[in-house]
């Protein structure tokens, strides 16, 4: 069995987003970009299947600009077995990544597909349950635990009330949750062996996926500046800039 892990460059999350000076985006120069943390956990969980005996491949895929070949090098040297990477400058919403992928993945036919939950910088949670519906597939969402046996698969999710068990047939799509796994790190020669590892490189148009965008962002700006908190002395007073002040009550 294959299995199909989608990898997103996005910026590290150790770095202070900054809105640009047109209030289009956000300024991507000169800051350190990474591999989405949701995406390692999904690499993580497809290593450990391929490790248990249950996948023979792990293949990484990518869509975005070229420096996104860093990005899958990262999950080459996790221990996926190949790349593939569909370069466009253009801006890819859900819709469109959904697409590619469905694109790839009629080409390899793999058995599992595995996707972050949601990327950190647009926070769209979507792009795996497009994928699923496009492909026709099974999907569980939100897996805090996953466990394959032959031709089907049980997943726990996490759901706003507690975990829920599920049964899908395979093929199938997951998006991972934080309690999936704890990512590896890359060993020094792991990074090496896979800077000669097979990478793919393909288009859009090679895949013939319409990438148009759906949406248009009219403005991005910074969060309002919170007011600093106030020690009140007592209960009768905190009740009354709350009545009075915050008109909260």
């Amino acid at each position: 069995m294959k299995i199909l892990v989608a990898v997103k460059r996005v910026l590290d999350y150790n770095v202070k987003a900054r809105v640009n000076a047109d209030g289009t985006g956000i300024d991507l120069a000169n800051v350190k970009m990474s591999m989405n943390p949701f995406d390692e956990i999904a690499v993580e969980e497809a290593l450990r299947i391929k490790e248990a005996g249950k996948a023979d491949e792990v293949i990484a895929v990518s869509m975005g600009v070229k420096q996104s070949q860093e990005t899958i090098r990262t999950a080459l040297a996790m221990g996926a077995d190949r790349g593939i990477l569909v370069e466009t400058d253009n801006e890819l919403q859900p819709l469109a990544i959904a697409k590619l992928l469905a694109a790839i993945a009629a080409r390899e036919e793999p058995g599992l597909v595995i996707v972050g939950k949601q990327a950190i910088d647009d926070d769209s949670n979507q792009t795996g349950q497009m994928f699923a519906a496009l492909m026709d597939w099974p999907q569980a969402t939100f897996a805090s635990k996953v466990d394959i046996d032959g031709d089907s698969m049980k997943v726990t999710r996490e759901v706003d009330g507690g975990l829920e068990s599920i049964q899908v047939s395979l093929p199938a799509l997951i998006t991972t949750d934080l309690r999936l796994n704890e990512p590896r790190y890359a060993k020094l020669p792991n990074i090496m062996k896979a800077k000669k590892k097979q990478l793919d490189v393909l288009t859009p148009e090679e895949l013939e996926v319409d990438i148009s965008p759906r949406l248009v962002t009219v403005k991005v700006e910074e969060p309002p500046t919170r007011k600093a908190g106030e020690i009140v002395g007592s209960v009768a007073e905190l009740v009354d800039k709350l009545r009075n002040e915050a008109k909260v009550i």
